[in-house]
């Protein structure tokens, strides 16, 4: 699995968890619906860094909490 699908994963994971839509996480968020479900969709390839930052401010959790997982632990290196 790509680093992009586990980061959509974890989000839906947490949406779950908080019983909330990802156009609920887009207003909790300050970003645009269109923004999150770029973001969910598998074509797309890659996430900015501060998309992640500002979703994971709008589920008040930190970054260190949201990739502080056994999943993204268990991350193959990118550099061949």
């Amino acid at each position: 699995m790509s680093v992009k699908d586990m980061v959509a994963d974890r989000f839906l994971e947490l949406c779950g968890e908080r019983k909330i839509r990802p156009n609920e996480l887009a207003v909790l968020a300050g970003v645009t619906p269109s923004t999150v479900y770029s973001m969910l969709n598998p074509k797309r390839r890659d996430v900015s860094v501060v998309t992640v930052k500002k979703l994971c401010d709008g589920l008040d959790i930190t970054l260190g909490e949201f990739f502080g997982t056994p999943e993204f632990d268990a991350l193959e290196q990118e550099i061949v």
